[in-house]
């Protein structure tokens, strides 16, 4: 059985639409590739009870969860807190960490605020911060990374490896022009009732007045199962008058 992960995006900035978030993206599509079935993505405000309700419940629930935000020096970065109260130990200054960071940032320059960035629940292990050295953590089976894409990324790439993978998970897609879901939603009912083992998806499309439709994805964890599938998919747009292109819609 594949393993599972969930998604914890936190910052106000995100809810308030002043930040738009690119990490579900990136991490969605590297759990895929690893064959980690991502099961939920919230996105939740700088709240202590709300973090701290949230992590309990969903790292009950996946083997896998990943966080987002706020654990940089300022007021609002409460993660590392929340983190640490959910988890029962007390959130302190990871020697390690505190080295890294002052010798990066200069001692005179390493502030208070900034010291903040050294601190990990009790018993946490540091995440590598190629970028900027401020380190995210792993605690249990919750991995927290920064919330600045470039940075979670560097976290993300070198956390994959570690963990542990099912079967890949393979996507096909045919999208047609002019395609309308509504004529082909009855067919393609019956091709996913045939192919119960994969996930088959309908999308629309508007790329302009002359480029729209829709995007028929088949995925799976059986090759055979996705590839026969998407052959059907293929041969209904056909049947539907369409010319089915393989790929995304550009």
């Amino acid at each position: 059985m594949n393993p599972t992960a969930a998604i914890i995006i936190i910052g106000n900035e995100i809810l308030s639409g002043r930040t738009q978030d690119i990490n579900i993206n990136y991490i969605a599509k590297s759990l895929a590739i690893s064959g980690i079935k991502l099961k939920e993505a919230r996105v939740i405000p700088d709240d202590p009870k709300v973090i701290i309700n949230t992590v309990n419940e969903i790292k009950a629930a996946v083997d896998y969860v990943f966080t987002t935000g706020g654990i940089g020096p300022t007021h609002d970065d409460i993660t590392s807190d929340c983190i640490a109260e959910a988890f029962g130990v007390p959130n302190q200054i990871h020697p390690e960490s505190f080295k890294l960071l002052e010798d990066y940032i200069g001692k005179e320059n390493f502030n208070e605020a900034r010291q903040r960035m050294a601190h990990l629940p009790l018993g946490a292990k540091p995440i590598p911060n190629t970028i900027s050295v401020a380190p995210g953590y792993v605690i249990g089976n919750v991995f927290v990374m920064a919330g600045v894409p470039q940075i979670m990324q560097s976290m993300l790439d070198s956390i994959i490896p570690t963990l542990r993978h099912g079967p890949p998970i393979i996507s096909k897609t045919w999208y047609a022009y002019h395609a309308s879901e509504g004529k082909v939603a009855a067919d393609l009912n019956e091709i996913q009732n045939k192919f119960p083992q994969t996930d088959i998806g309908s999308y629309p499309f508007y790329l302009n007045e002359k480029q729209n439709g829709v995007a028929l994805v088949t995925k799976g964890q059986d090759q055979q199962a996705v590839e026969q599938a998407a052959s059907e998919v293929y041969n209904l747009l056909v049947k539907m008058g369409y010319q089915p292109i393989e790929g995304e819609p550009h």
